[in-house]
């Protein structure tokens, strides 16, 4: 319970309006899409804000039982990911991510992490988690590098699918990960679904995306659901209630007397 716990916070704290199809009509998913700079842009494209608090309700499926958590999350923008987890009416934990690390401790054990994305990384079964993948993820938006020579693209009646040509490498800290990746789009360039199967192991991580929104001048996912397959297996499900753009307090302390959890 105690790692599930601390990987729903370190991910969730601690984890653009519609335009037209790019391509008018439809082609079969057997046939590239040749012309694709379009399409590249569109799903690169960084949304614009300066704050983002999400109201969220989060259940995790693993080995042991966890009530449903209501969580906030507070992000602002390419500097720091808050996240406090309520269940019932006992607080259960808080954490942040920044772009040097993860913190967050929980209170059932007493515990707490410092660290850099190791430890997220770890958790996940994959080793390219970053602060700016983290951001992304959470919100929907394209989280893993995405070259134009790298992947073949093509389009279908629900949308669009990004299916890599070879294997994508990813280096940190001296170890060295390939992936087999497959990215659906919708019709409007919403992120909907990534796929990535390690292709020297039975790891395999797949983040899906549903109900998105207007909200400001970007889109947001109300739905995301995450699968951890593998050596680790469990399943995150966040149902996401409500969007502010308002500022708020951010405090981070660990109380006294928790037991730091070394990474392994």
């Amino acid at each position: 319970m105690k790692n599930i716990i601390l990987a729903v916070a370190a991910m969730v704290l601690m984890v653009s309006c519609k335009t037209k199809s790019a391509v008018n009509n439809p082609i079969s998913t057997t046939t590239p899409i040749t012309s694709n700079s379009a399409f590249f842009k569109k799903i690169k494209e960084q949304p614009n804000f300066q704050q983002l608090k999400i109201s969220s309700k989060v259940n995790v499926e693993g080995n042991s039982f966890i009530p449903t958590l209501d969580a906030t999350i507070y992000i602002e923008n390419g500097q720091k990911v808050w996240m406090n987890m309520i269940a019932v009416i006992l607080n259960v934990g808080r954490g942040v991510a920044t772009p040097s690390g993860i913190k967050g401790y929980e209170k059932w054990n007493k515990t707490y992490i410092e660290s850099d994305f190791t430890y997220l990384n770890n958790l996940m079964n994959v080793n390219f988690i970053d602060y700016n993948a983290l951001q992304n993820l959470l919100m929907g938006k394209t989280f893993i590098p995405v070259n134009e020579k790298d992947f073949v693209l093509t389009k279908n009646a629900q949308g669009y699918n990004l299916s890599s040509t070879k294997n994508l490498i990813f280096k940190n800290n001296g170890e060295t990960s390939e992936y087999h990746v497959s990215i659906d789009y919708s019709n409007d360039f919403d992120l909907t679904r990534v796929n990535m199967k390690d292709t020297k192991s039975a790891d395999n991580l797949e983040v899906s995306y549903a109900n998105y929104i207007d909200f400001n001048t970007i889109k947001l996912p109300k739905n995301v659901k995450i699968i951890i397959k593998g050596s680790k297996t469990s399943q995150i499900l966040m149902e996401n209630t409500k969007f502010d753009s308002s500022k708020m307090e951010t405090p981070y302390s660990v109380p006294n007397n928790y037991t730091k959890t070394e990474i392994r």
